[in-house]
Parts: C-alpha cells; structure tokens; sequence
C-alpha cells in the first residue's frame, strides 16, 4: 500500500512539473511579444502610441420592407455576395392581386376620359345647333315684330280688322317665347359641355392615381426580392422560408469586409496629437509578425470614460478618445477571402508623420 501511493505522488509531481513549464513558455511568449513591440515603440522616442482592439467591420441588415412570409433564402452563412445579387425572396401573390386591380382600374379611367371626350363632341355638335336655332328665332321674332308693329297702327287707324291685329300679336309673343327657349337650350349645351370637360378631367384624373397605385405597388412587388446594398459576407441567416415577418424584419446579416477598421482608445493627453489620415500599423494576435498598414478615419470629439476592455486599473481612471483605423478597401479586396472580424490585436499609430517605423512595424511586402 506504501509502494502505490509513492507512486501516485511521483504521478502528481510530474503534471505540476508539466504545467510550470507550460506557464513558463506561454509566459516567455508573452513577454517575447510584449518585449518586441514595446522596443518599437521606444524606439519612436514618444512618436508612436499604442491602443487594443478588435478588428469590425460596417454591417448591414437585410430586411424587409413590408410585412410578409419568406418564400426563399437564396444564400447561406459565409457566402461571399456581389452588390445587386438577389439574396432572398418574399411572397407576392398578395401584391400581384393588388396590382392586376390597380390596373383594372386604369383600363376603366381610360375607357371613361375616352368616353367623356366623346360626349364633349357631341355637346359642342348640341351647341351649334342650339345657336342655328337661336339665330333662327331671332330672326322669326324680327319678322314677327314688325308685321305687329304694322297692324298696330293699321288697328290704330281702323284700316285692318281685329282679328289680323291680335293673330299679329299672338304671333309676336310666341316668336318672343320661343327665342328664349332656344336662348336656355344654348345655356343648356353650354352647362352639358362642362360636365363633359369635369368628367375628362376626372377620369385623367382617375388614370394618374391609377398609375400612380400601379408605380407603388410595382415597387412593392420589385423590393420584395431582396438584393446585396454592397459587396460582402453573409454573416447570418436571422429568418428561414416560410417565416412570416413584420415590416421591417431581419432576413440576414451582411458584413462589408471591404470597410474593416478597429476600434480602440487613446488617453486624452495623446488623443490630440492623433490627425485624421495618420499613419498606422495593426498587429493581430493571430498573426503577430505581419503587421497591417492602415489609417485614421475618426477621432471622437467628445472625451468618454475608458470602456471594459481596457484592463488595468490605472487606465480605467482615465478619459478616453475613441479612435478609428481603417484597412485600405484595395488591400482588403486582395485577401478579401481571408478577412475575419473579431480578431483581437494593437493598434499603433504614428504621431509624427516623419517619424520611422521601427522594424518590427514595417511592411513585409511578400506578405503584403
């Protein structure tokens, strides 16, 4: 019983022994790598700055713009998309119905502007032959007008009967009656003729917003396939066929890993000194002795308090400026298929735009 756990001692010993040395070499790799980008940057003689980060990039969604089921997803997670490529497809028998009526309606305010054009032909046609008639009357009322006249004074002088002298007047007041007969029948045209004219008007009227349903709702139809805004990668597919979302549901999730930069802080007393288009270089973990060129594109102008990322104590008590590098869109084109978000590394950044990279910053242009 001694012997076995002497022997179980030995066993416990030797993992210890295994795992102090494990510590120890990821411990001298650590500090290999603290050492060697510490050394650069003293060797920029305080003309370089260091922050962490994470490598992101600008994402998008692709959502719907009105409520309906999914009928196909057309892409899967990690596929690589080009601008205008459809990406997914949303029911439209709906918006189908909805257009072969709005264009129902459209073939019926056609036929009706035609219609009323028509009818204002025949109005004006009603018109002229209202004003023969008036010129007509007028006419008759003259010659009724003067016949009377005469008989009156003929009646005055007792040179005609009573009899031709009342038939001379009874014959002057109808011509009178019926001059203002055609007279109202001209009004009348007149009035018919601009119902025509408001029922043409109304019917393009009718065309216009029947075009207009047929534009929107065409728009509708055109938009429920769903196309890449931009070049990139699926990320992830948030909905599957047969799902019914809301206006505005996520179908999927693009990254543009043509506009990738990392994020990270700089206390306020170098903040300053840091200008838009400034020089940088990011050094992932994953791949620590290439460095990446890059650039500043933003610089807060609002000091905030230092987020959770930045670890120690000391640095968490300080204000800090949020500061953005980003990758050359031609360089990330070229290994655009190597592009991962997420990764962690540090960002240095040249304050002196003479200033030398130190050699461990500079550009491997085999790799690059």
């Amino acid at each position: 019983m001694t012997g076995s756990g002497t022997q179980g001692g030995d066993g416990g010993s030797v993992k210890k022994i295994i795992l102090l040395l494990v510590i120890a070499a990821v411990a001298a790799a650590g500090y290999f790598f603290y050492k060697k980008y510490s050394d650069a940057g003293k060797n920029g003689n305080g003309r370089l700055v260091s922050g962490n980060g994470r490598l992101e990039a600008t994402e998008v969604s692709i959502a719907t713009k009105l409520a309906g089921r999914i009928e196909e997803v057309m892409v899967n997670e990690g596929d690589f998309v080009t601008r205008g490529q459809p990406l997914a497809r949303m029911q439209t028998n709906v918006l189908e119905a909805q257009l072969a009526q709005a264009q129902a309606q459209h073939s019926r305010a056609v036929t009706a502007e035609a219609s009323a054009k028509a009818t204002i032909e025949v109005r004006l046609s009603e018109k002229e032959a209202a004003k023969a008639v008036v010129l007509q009357k007028k006419s008759g009322l003259d010659g009724a007008r003067k016949r009377y006249e005469r008989l009156k004074l003929l009646d005055q002088a007792d040179a005609t009967s009573k009899q031709q002298y009342e038939d001379a007047e009874t014959a002057f007041f109808a011509a009178e009656a019926e001059l203002a007969a055609a007279q109202a029948s001209l009004k009348q045209a007149d009035a018919a003729i601009e119902v025509a004219k408001a029922e043409a008007a109304g019917a393009a009227a009718a065309i216009e917003a029947a075009d207009a349903d047929i534009a929107r709702i065409q728009a509708d139809i055109d938009d429920s396939l769903l196309t890449a805004p931009r070049e990139g990668r699926i990320q992830y597919r948030i909905a599957q066929p047969g799902e019914v979302l809301s206006a505005g549901g996520r179908v999927l999730n693009l990254v543009d890993l043509t506009d990738v930069y990392m994020t990270f802080f700089l206390p306020e007393e170098v903040a300053g000194k840091v200008s838009l288009g400034a020089d940088v270089r990011l050094v992932f973990d994953a791949i620590p002795d290439i460095p990446i060129p890059a650039e500043v594109s933003y610089v807060a102008s609002v000091a905030q308090f230092t987020p959770k990322t930045v670890e120690t104590q000391s640095e968490r008590q300080k204000l800090m400026f949020r500061v953005k590098a980003r990758i050359d869109p031609a360089l990330l084109r070229k290994y655009i298929k190597l592009v991962k978000t997420g990764i962690p590394g540090v960002t240095w950044v040249k304050l002196d735009p003479a200033a030398e990279w130190p050699e461990a910053l500079q550009l491997k242009k085999r790799e690059l």
